[in-house]
């Protein structure tokens, strides 16, 4: 049987968003409340590019940079396995159903969870930060001398940050259930913009060429404050939200006879998916590093190792992170409140909005990656103390990460139907499927393939891990859902693949023409950038609307409307 937390409800649906049936303008609502939200993640993103490429050019790809993002990486890790996901699959359906029950129980449930989750943050930051050189071990075991003692004093420094994460994360859930979607999604432009003074201040202060060895003191603080400064900013942005939203905290830990009990249950289950997903990525972060090492042993440099792996992955959570997150985002509060009563038909229709909508950007920006990524890469990475050579290493990376977009983010959104029902349960399970296939996919790419294409390989195994994790959930979901609208997701999808098409031909003959005649470099690989991508998304929209995908045209008559002089 699933885990739920069952909380009694009236039997007139409470206050919040209409449903989102076909007839009730469901995806015209979700495209509303998503194009909102993706406004924000995408000055969120394009400022993280901007930061990432900062960091990149100040630090390079070598020791340094490894040493700093694994360093940076724990914390997140940390916060992800024992309250991230816990916070976005339980706190906020739970939360959702606690209002349906009664408004005042709802206010009182949102102070109970959120005290018991700053004393969590605490204690867990605290022991975090003492088991420094442990956690660099497990994520790095191969740095030694220098570059591990470098490790892990950026560990002390970077691990509070989990408080902070998590304090965020939390009034990020508590603002979405009041449908109040804009500063959780513009927060983190301050962090970035903090990062982005933090790797420009440490190029102008640095001379030569920084290691792990010839750091100062000053390059070293400037680096760990800043880092950590800026995620302090980025909770402390959101307070002001809150208490527009009408939340204001008061400690609190009177729960009643079973209340946190049944927190626990969905909670444990939560802890067994996540538990499961880090097991994965420290492997990959681990076996990565070994990869950078043996590059290094070698003779072929520095730039093989976790960090490339960490810069493509930014890059690959771009276009996820400004549509799907935003799709997800709007979805769980609404599938969670048809859940709740039982509307199984509108969760339905909800998650086949939100999948339709999101593939209309995922696909072609998918193909984009899988097409361009040389150019992205130079634009993005080819400067300061990184070369060429290393951004070629990111791009081939980040093209792989290309092929897993479309079925990564269809993964994650099916997820989100799961915890919608209060169901942590199976979740879980799948995530036994997946890691395994993941931690096979690395291990096989680590020892099989020549040094320089290993971490390219374990890219790879991530987007075999999400096609299996995708047909599982899919398999599940059709019997939990009695269906689940496959027929009209397929049509749309297939019509989308043929639309993008015309785009991969003109993106691909303007990358070949361009390289030709005016060869590499920043200016040609910003031109085939520029030309590619408003040629080929011209395209890709004309054929996607002679094709009659609903979606597109949605989205283009929703824009037009927002056009100075339109209605």
């Amino acid at each position: 049987m699933q885990t739920r937390v069952d909380i009694p409800r009236p039997s007139a649906p409470g206050e919040g968003e209409s449903s989102g049936g076909e007839s009730g303008g469901g995806a015209s609502g979700l495209l509303r409340s998503g194009a909102m939200m993706a406004v924000g993640t995408l000055a969120s993103r394009v400022t993280g590019f901007l930061r990432t490429a900062v960091i990149v050019a100040a630090l390079g790809t070598g020791l340094l940079a490894n040493a700093y993002n694994t360093a940076n990486t724990v914390p997140n890790t940390i916060y992800d396995l024992l309250l991230g996901g816990i916070l976005t699959s339980v706190i906020v359906p739970l939360l959702v159903r606690a209002k349906e029950r009664d408004r005042t129980y709802g206010e009182q449930y949102e102070q109970r969870v959120f005290t018991i989750a700053v004393i969590f943050l605490a204690v867990l930051t605290v022991i975090a930060v003492l088991c420094a050189p442990l956690l660099i071990d497990v994520y790095a075991g191969s740095y030694t001398g220098d570059q591990r003692a470098l490790a892990i004093l950026f560990a002390q420094f970077f691990l509070p940050q989990i408080f902070f994460y998590g304090v965020g994360a939390f009034a990020g859930a508590i603002l979405n259930t009041r449908h109040s979607f804009a500063a959780p999604m513009w927060a983190p432009v301050l962090n970035n913009i903090v990062v982005i003074g933090v790797g420009g201040a440490f190029l102008m202060i640095s001379t030569g060429k920084v290691t792990p060895s010839n750091i100062t003191d000053t390059e070293f603080m400037l680096l760990a404050l800043g880092t950590t400064g800026g995620i302090i900013l980025q909770t402390v942005a959101l307070w002001p939200s809150l208490r527009k939203a009408g939340f204001r905290w008061r400690p609190r830990l009177d729960f009643p006879r079973g209340e946190l009990g049944g927190v626990g249950r969905m909670a444990a289950w939560t802890l067994v998916y996540v538990t499961a997903t880090q097991i994965g990525f420290a492997v990959v972060t681990a076996l990565s590093n070994r990869a950078g090492d043996k590059g290094v042993a070698e003779g072929l440099g520095e730039g093989y190792g976790f960090t490339p792996y960490f810069n493509s992955y930014q890059l690959f959570q771009l276009p996820y992170a400004i549509v799907a997150v935003s799709v997800i985002t709007a979805l769980l509060p609404r599938m969670s409140e048809h859940a709740a009563n039982g509307e199984t038909h509108l969760v339905r229709d909800d998650f086949s909005n939100g999948l339709r909508l999101s593939s209309v950007i995922m696909l072609p920006a998918a193909a984009l990656m899988l097409v361009l990524g040389p150019e992205i890469a130079t634009v993005l990475f080819a400067h300061g103390n990184t070369s060429q050579s290393d951004a070629m290493v990111i791009a081939h990376i980040m093209q792989m990460f290309a092929v897993a977009l479309v079925p990564f983010s269809i993964y994650q959104l099916m997820l989100r139907v799961f915890y919608a029902h209060s169901d942590t349960r199976t979740p879980a399970l799948v995530a036994m499927v997946t890691v395994t296939t993941n931690i096979i996919m690395a291990f096989a790419a680590y020892t099989l393939l020549d040094t320089k294409w290993i971490v390219v390989g374990i890219a790879g195994g991530f987007a075999v891990t999400n096609l299996v994790g995708s047909l599982v959930c899919w398999s599940l979901l059709r019997r939990k859902l009695g269906g689940i609208d496959g027929r009209r997701i397929s049509s749309t999808l297939l019509k989308l693949v043929v639309a993008i098409w015309p785009l991969i031909g003109f993106a691909y003959a303007t990358h070949a023409v361009i390289d030709a005649t005016l060869g590499t470099g920043m200016l040609p690989s910003l031109l085939s950038l520029i030309v590619a991508s408003v040629g080929g998304g011209a395209l890709y929209l004309l054929f996607a609307k002679l094709l009659r995908v609903g979606e597109v045209q949605s989205m283009l008559s929703m824009v037009s409307s927002r056009l100075p002089g339109r209605g």
